[in-house]
C-alpha cells in the first residue's frame, strides 16, 4: 500500500459541525453518526473540500480512490434513506449531500482542484483575472481587430474566406498554447505534491511553496484568459 492510500481518511473520520450529539447529547469526535444514539451528524461548513472526501491538500488524486470514497459517503448521506427519518435528520442529510456533491465536482476536475487549493493556501483564485499573457498582447490585439473585421466582412465574400482562414490559423496556434499551459501546470502540480510530501517547514520549503502558488495562479490567469479567446473564435468562425 502506497503513502497515498495511507493519506486517506477512515469512514467515521470527518470533522463535525459540534463535539457534541445534537440529538442526544453525547460527545462526538470525528464520527458522521452518533455512538449512541445512532443519529446522522451534520459535516462542518468549514471543512474544506479535501478533507471533506479524505484527501491531503494535493493536486494529483487518484480518480478511483475519489470517486470511491464519493459513493461511500452519498450512501451515508443521500436523502433517501432519510425519508422516514425525523425533520431534523432530513435537514442534516440534505445539507452533508450538498457539500459532498460540490466537493466531489471540485476535485475531480484538475483545473479546478488547482482554482480551489489556491484559494485555501493564499486566497489566490480571487486573483486570477481576465487580461492577456504580456507575451500574448500584441498577438491578442491583432486577433480581436481580424475578429472586428471577420464580423464585418460580407457572408461568402472573399474577404471573409480570407479571413476565416487567418482565423483558423490563429485558433490552432492558441490551442497549442493552452495545451503547453496545461502542461506547465501539470509540472507544477507535480512540485507541490512533492513540496506537501515532504512535509519540511523550513524557510526553503516555504519560499518554494510561494513560488509554486503564484506560479500556478499566473498559470491559471494566463490559461483561464486563451481558453476565453479560443472559445470565442469557436463561436465565431464554427
Amino acid at each position: 500500500m502506497d503513502h497515498h492510500t495511507h493519506s486517506i481518511a477512515g469512514p467515521r473520520e470527518l470533522q463535525m459541525a459540534r463535539s457534541m450529539c445534537w440529538h442526544c447529547q453525547s460527545e462526538v469526535a470525528g464520527e458522521y453518526f452518533c455512538d449512541r444514539c445512532v443519529k446522522v451528524q451534520p459535516v462542518s461548513k468549514d471543512l474544506d473540500y479535501f478533507t471533506c472526501l479524505g484527501f491531503p491538500r494535493r493536486l494529483k488524486i487518484d480518480q478511483h480512490q475519489l470517486e470511491a470514497k464519493f459513493y461511500e459517503l452519498s450512501r451515508a448521506f443521500h436523502p433517501d434513506f432519510y425519508q422516514n427519518k425525523s425533520a431534523a435528520e432530513q435537514t442534516i442529510s440534505l445539507g452533508n449531500s450538498a457539500m459532498l456533491n460540490i466537493a466531489y465536482r471540485t476535485l475531480r476536475d484538475p483545473i479546478q482542484r488547482a482554482e480551489y487549493l489556491l484559494d485555501l493556501e493564499a486566497g489566490s483564485v480571487k486573483e486570477i483575472r481576465n487580461s492577456p499573457p504580456a507575451d500574448l498582447f500584441e498577438e491578442i490585439l491583432e486577433l480581436q481587430e481580424t475578429l472586428n473585421e471577420y464580423r464585418t466582412a460580407g457572408r461568402a465574400s472573399e474577404t471573409e474566406s480570407a479571413l476565416r482562414v487567418k482565423l483558423q490559423s490563429e485558433r490552432n496556434t492558441l490551442e497549442q498554447r493552452q495545451r503547453d499551459m496545461e502542461a506547465t501546470l501539470q509540472q507544477l502540480f507535480v512540485e507541490w505534491d512533492t513540496l506537501q510530501d515532504r512535509g519540511e517547514t523550513t524557510d526553503q520549503a516555504r519560499t518554494n511553496r510561494d513560488r509554486i502558488l503564484k506560479q500556478m495562479r499566473e498559470n491559471l490567469s494566463n490559461r483561464t484568459y486563451v481558453k476565453n479567446i479560443v472559445n470565442d473564435l469557436a463561436s465565431t468562425i464554427g
